[in-house]
């Protein structure tokens, strides 16, 4: 088969999954394949940006974590997806996130969650205004907020998972250093997280 026809059918296939249901937020498709914890997004059929496919890779908290205390929550950077345990181990979630833009802007490590903020507003920190002089000092809430509707705040300064407005984002390297998740999916988050969650980066 050719490149050409093999691209076709791909085309052609999820365009028809679109079709059927599968469609979890315009202009990016959540698509739950066969594969276990492999998950396509697939920009809008009317515009002309880049596919993105990321595959999550299936991971238990034993490795990153000496139990869940206060609940746990790992970043895997390179399958750009976040999983939650609770104390209890009775809930699991897995979501799709953002990632940092290039490793300079990636940390890596142990940390928790400090603060929990509704609504939050947002200021550039010092290296983006120097890189993004024309960014605006300060955004308060709303759709325009790069924060999204919720936001937790890390032990690191500067660094938080937090929601977005632009959903072209989840599934990309397109962060300045934090995680970013679907709106809906940060607010699950926000009600499970607690201040003191157990954080892991990796």
């Amino acid at each position: 088969m050719t490149d050409a026809r093999k691209m076709l059918d791909r085309r052609s296939f999820l365009g028809s999954a679109a079709c059927t249901g599968l469609t979890l937020a315009a202009p990016a498709v959540f698509a739950q394949t066969p594969d276990a914890g492999a998950v396509q997004y697939e920009e809008s059929a009317n515009t002309n940006m880049r596919r993105n496919i990321s595959s999550f890779r299936e991971l238990d908290w034993q490795p990153y974590f000496s139990d869940t205390r206060n609940g746990a929550i790992l970043v895997d950077t390179i399958s750009r997806a976040l999983h939650f345990w609770s104390e209890d181990q009775s809930i699991y979630k897995l979501y799709p996130t953002s990632v940092p833009v290039s490793e300079d802007l990636t940390k890596r490590g142990r940390t928790e969650v400090v603060r929990k903020v509704k609504n939050p507003t947002w200021s550039p920190t010092p290296a983006m205004k120097k890189r993004n002089p024309d960014w605006p000092d300060f955004v308060d809430a709303g759709p325009d907020n790069p924060l999204g509707t919720r936001a937790l705040y890390l032990g690191w300064r500067y660094y938080r998972i937090h929601g977005t407005h632009d959903t072209r984002k989840i599934g990309r390297k397109s962060s300045n250093g934090c995680i970013g998740l679907f709106n809906q999916h940060i607010e699950e988050l926000f009600e499970l997280a607690k201040v003191g969650t157990q954080v892991v980066l990796i």
